[in-house]
């Protein structure tokens, strides 16, 4: 069965179930009756949309219809409100700080219907009428065109999973080709394809539900911390996972521990850095005491997700306490902050020349490197792709900025718009925190991979000092020893996410 049509199907003429209702989740629903029970795959383009329900709240339904999202929420005095607008999202827990900013809305952009350009549309038709034309002419029996376009795209996404473990891999068009569900698709095949479900027993039913709710759990109308970059930080922690050193020594459970830990690594992302929470008097801040307060409620979410799904019940509870924690240990070691610690401590295992995979310890502590260099590989990825997510992090910078000046709040690092560029903002990253620590990756795992990343970086790097010449001159001066410790004041100012003290 395909991935795709696993969601549960109710028809349009039939009242919802009690006990579906019951539990959080998704269902589609279709104007046919005769899908109700065991459709046949091929029948689920009647669908019109999905509705999701929340077991927290049993007055809320949100219906999502042909790329809307309507909310209809009935209030306990009977009155119906109604709001519609195109790329809502549903509210979200832990999403609202102590200023009243609406982090649903941070990000938003007014789309309108015509933004899909009308030669794409007309490219798609026309394929569509080409080879409906042809099967008549073969003789095929007749198909509903509607099905044409799906078939393609799915059929173009699986074979961009075939070439996955590529470190050119286009993330972007996958997500488009998935219809936006990248991180789904992307973790159920690598989850397959290592051949884990099998070997832990995981319930598929129960992987899909996770990997579903985990998506909806990413806020899309951030530009950067969404779910198409946990998606690409899950593929390169695939690559990472196939290098020579890591492939030969690590465990299925240590596979298994990566790849949650890179789907979930920024799991519920405000969209905004841990100053703005503290300055805000977030409830987080005040919850991890203003440390690590992201990577914990990352951490958090995630375990709550695990033990709602319950995808590892079926394990003895001892296992499953211990997934946590070691899920936990590296989420919260891509905290940007603590960049210096981790690099110190990888930098003088690789001069003593003491790490040793076979022990437990020390493979953990080379998922946490391998997840770090994956959280920021941005700078190491083609120019192409780089570009795009240089573009996406600094408009999630800015926008955190402009909020901070309407509130008459002191601007945090790299998120003013009048005093930086996107090159300035990148060259500066790649200099004090993207360089250094890649080039301990590459002493630790010297592959054609390591080499690379390292070029790319190096001709990203020029592309963004042509574009700003002011900075090419303290850019050069920070790579003559792009391997050795830098000023912990400039790495802290120039590191994405950086914390104020």
């Amino acid at each position: 069965m395909e991935l795709c049509y696993q969601l549960p199907v109710l028809p349009l003429d039939r009242p919802v179930p009690k006990h579906v209702l019951s539990r959080r989740g998704a269902i589609s629903f279709s104007s046919s009756s005769s899908l109700f029970g065991a459709p046949d795959p091929r029948q689920l383009s009647q669908r019109r949309g999905a509705i999701s329900y929340d077991s927290s709240d049993q007055t809320a339904l949100y219906i999502r219809m042909l790329g809307a999202c309507v909310i209809f929420k009935q209030l306990f005095s009977r009155d119906v409100r109604v709001r519609s607008q195109v790329g809502f999202e549903p509210e979200r827990r832990g999403s609202h700080p102590y200023l009243g900013v609406d982090f649903r809305t941070l990000h938003s952009r007014a789309e309108s219907a015509g933004s899909i350009p009308a030669r794409r549309i007309r490219r798609l038709f026309s394929f569509q009428r080409h080879l409906l034309s042809s099967r008549l002419l073969r003789g095929a029996p007749h198909l509903n065109p509607l099905h044409i376009l799906d078939e393609d795209y799915c059929g173009q996404a699986k074979c961009m999973l075939e070439k996955v473990g590529t470190w050119n891999f286009d993330i972007f068009l996958f997500d488009r080709l998935t219809n936006g569900n990248s991180l789904v698709f992307l973790t159920f095949h690598l989850l397959n394809q290592y051949g884990l479900i099998e070997l832990f027993q995981l319930d598929m039913v129960k992987v899909r539900r996770f990997l579903v709710l985990v998506q909806e759990d990413y806020h899309n109308q951030n530009p950067y911390h969404n779910a198409v970059h946990a998606a690409d930080v899950t593929q390169a922690m695939h690559c990472y996972l196939r290098e020579p050193k890591l492939a030969e020594s690590l465990t299925s459970f240590d596979i298994l521990l990566g790849l949650l830990a890179a789907v979930t690594h920024d799991l519920d992302h405000p969209g905004v850095n841990q100053p703005f929470l503290i300055k805000t008097n977030h409830y987080l801040a005040a919850l991890y005491r203003n440390t690590s307060v992201l990577e914990n409620h990352h951490w958090r979410s995630a375990v709550g997700l695990l033990r709602e799904t319950e995808l590892f019940s079926h394990l003895p509870a001892e296992d499953s306490l211990g997934i946590e924690r070691q899920l936990g240990s590296l989420i919260l070691a891509t905290d940007i902050t603590r960049q210096n610690e981790y690099l110190s401590r990888f930098r003088t295992h690789l001069d003593e020349n003491d790490l040793c995979l076979g022990h437990a310890s020390h493979r953990h502590f080379v998922l946490q490197m391998a997840l770090k260099c994956a959280d920021i590989c941005n700078p190491c990825r083609p120019w192409e792709l780089s570009k795009q997510w240089s573009e996406k992090v600094t408009e999630e910078f800015f926008h955190q900025g402009d909020i901070e000046k309407k509130h008459k709040l002191e601007i945090s690092p790299l998120c003013d718009s009048e005093a930086n560029t996107i090159a300035s903002v990148q060259i500066g990253f790649m200099t004090y925190v993207v360089e250094p620590l890649f080039a301990e990756w590459a002493r630790f795992s010297d592959t054609r991979l390591s080499q690379t990343m390292l070029g790319h970086l190096g001709l990203n790097k020029a592309s963004w000092s042509a574009m700003d010449p002011e900075t090419s001159g303290s850019s050069e001066e920070g790579e003559s020893e792009p391997g050795r410790p830098t000023e912990e004041p400039s790495s802290r100012a120039l590191s994405q996410g950086s914390q104020e003290t």
